[in-house]
């Protein structure tokens, strides 16, 4: 089998494993690969349409990673500006 191969599974069966489940990495890499894909255009609609709606699901995954790495990288400066104005304050006692 090649080892470059995006979906998993049996004939028949949804190979491509749940959006949600992905890696920021993961569904990039997939959404890639469904962008090439959709370039060449040589399927038909319906199985275009499919491979779109794939694709809006695996960039709306994708923000959600950068949406929470975001988050985490405010809320990390957020407590290091806090820590730096409580250090900078002087006593009064």
């Amino acid at each position: 089998m090649n080892s470059d191969a995006v979906g998993t599974g049996q004939p028949g069966e949804n190979a491509f494993p749940a959006v949600s489940e992905l890696s920021y990495e993961a569904a990039r890499d997939e959404l890639v690969e469904i962008v090439k894909i959709l370039e060449h255009g040589q399927m038909p609609l319906d199985e275009s349409l499919n491979f779109w709606e794939r694709g809006e699901a695996l960039a709306k995954r994708c923000e959600e990673h950068l949406d929470g790495a975001r988050n985490r990288v405010e809320a990390i400066l957020r407590s290091d500006e806090s820590d730096v104005l409580t250090e900078d304050t002087p006593d009064t006692e």
